[in-house]
């Protein structure tokens, strides 16, 4: 009598069901961990910190005894368009620009933060004006996920 040789191991079609059921799981698990929208999350904390600091600075350069907001340059109203900031250590800023850059770096902040989507030296990526009321508003108006980045003092 012969014995009849038997095989272990899985069928094609086992094999397929569990990579189908491992890829199912992996496409859910990144639609519900959404990096794209972490990410986005992520540089919106930065935008928010980095107007703040401005903010700060320019708030402290305003507070020391002899300084005026208008020795920054012209701030328009908010009423208006709010101008780009601008962070040249030398040369000519952009037309429309106000240069925080030669007031306030080294006294009153370490350096000009840049948005971290779209800032250079020449436009940092946020905007400055004044309130109707005299407030100073720094804004990050590339923002992402729809939410607008705005802080007044």
């Amino acid at each position: 009598m012969q014995k009849k040789a038997t095989l272990k191991g899985f069928t094609l079609i086992e094999i397929l069901v569990v990579v189908g059921l491992i890829a199912i799981l992996a496409a859910i698990t990144i639609v519900a961990i959404n990096p794209a929208k972490n990410f986005a999350d992520t540089r919106n904390t930065q935008r928010s910190a980095d107007v703040q600091q401005i903010l700060n600075a320019v708030w402290q350069y305003a507070a020391e005894q002899g300084h005026a907001l208008a020795d920054l340059g012209t701030i328009p109203l908010c009423t208006a368009t709010a101008a780009p900031i601008s962070a040249l250590a030398s040369g000519t800023p952009p037309a429309g620009t106000v240069n925080l850059y030669t007031l306030l770096v080294d006294t009153y902040i370490a350096d000009i933060p840049k948005d971290p989507s779209s800032g250079t030296t020449a436009d940092v990526g946020y905007t400055i004006c004044q309130t109707s009321g005299g407030r100073v508003q720094i804004a990050a108006p590339d923002a992402e996920n729809g939410k607008t980045i705005v802080v007044k003092k």
